[in-house]
Order: structure tokens, then C-alpha cells, then sequence
């Protein structure tokens, strides 16, 4: 399984914005830019994303930005990188079972239980626990 600059970005970003939101004012996308070193068209392409999956809320105008939708407790990295398209997936035929032309190949069963205890495990873990983790 490889986790592209994406879903990474995506974790990045998401841990900056519950780490930099006080008293529930919006943070600019161009603040987390600076402060993690990612282009402000990439996190206006992710944002879109994880608006669109109800990760995070918008608001516009001179003091907008952006929140969390909801505590960093209740928010999984597994969400976070689902929210933008990336996939947790360790089978080279991404789970199709077409391995080898048309044939599940022999550790195909191998790859897909890895692949499920990536997901496990990356869905048992919040921003919140990362953010606590982190003092």
C-alpha cells in the first residue's frame, strides 16, 4: 500500500487546524500553508474534499476559514484520507481479484487482511488521540 502526498497533506492539514483553532474563529488556509509547508492550491483542492465529506465547515469573508465539523475526538484519519480519495488498499488489483489477468493471484487474501487492519487501525485513531500524543 502506498499513501500518496494526498492523504498525508490531508492528515497534515487537519491536525494543523485542530491544533490552531481558538475560540472556534476559522483558520486561513494560507496560515496552515506557511506552517506546513503546502502549497495554498493544494489544501483549497483538498478542502474542497473534506467539505464536500462533512470533515470540515467553511465560512467565507475576511475572518473566514475554516473548522472542524465536529470534535477532533470524533474525527478518524482513516475519514481523513478516505475524504480524499485515497484508497487503503494493499492488493495490486485493488480488491477486483483480477490479479493476474482475470485470476485472484495467491496472496490476494494476504493483502486484502492487511488491508483491513490498516483500515482497523487507522479508523481507532482521532486527531484528538494524535494531538494528545503529540504534548
Amino acid at each position: 500500500m502506498k499513501l500518496s502526498t494526498k492523504g498525508r497533506y490531508a492528515v497534515m492539514a487537519m491536525l494543523d487546524l485542530a491544533l490552531n483553532h481558538k475560540h472556534q474563529r476559522p483558520v486561513k488556509l494560507i496560515d496552515i500553508s506557511k506552517r506546513q509547508g503546502i502549497s495554498l492550491s493544494y489544501l483549497e483542492q483538498l478542502f474542497t474534499k473534506l467539505r464536500k465529506n462533512e470533515l470540515v465547515n467553511s465560512t467565507r469573508g475576511p475572518n473566514g476559514g475554516y473548522n472542524l465539523s465536529r470534535s477532533a475526538s470524533k474525527i478518524t484519519i482513516a475519514e481523513i484520507i478516505t475524504a480524499v480519495d485515497e484508497c487503503i488498499d494493499a492488493t495490486r488489483c485493488n480488491g477486483q481479484k483480477n490479479c493476474r489477468d482475470t485470476q485472484t493471484c495467491v496472496t490476494h487474501q494476504l493483502w486484502t487482511d492487511l488491508s483491513e487492519q490498516i483500515c482497523d487501525f487507522l479508523n481507532g485513531i482521532t486527531l484528538a488521540q494524535i494531538i494528545k500524543n503529540k504534548s
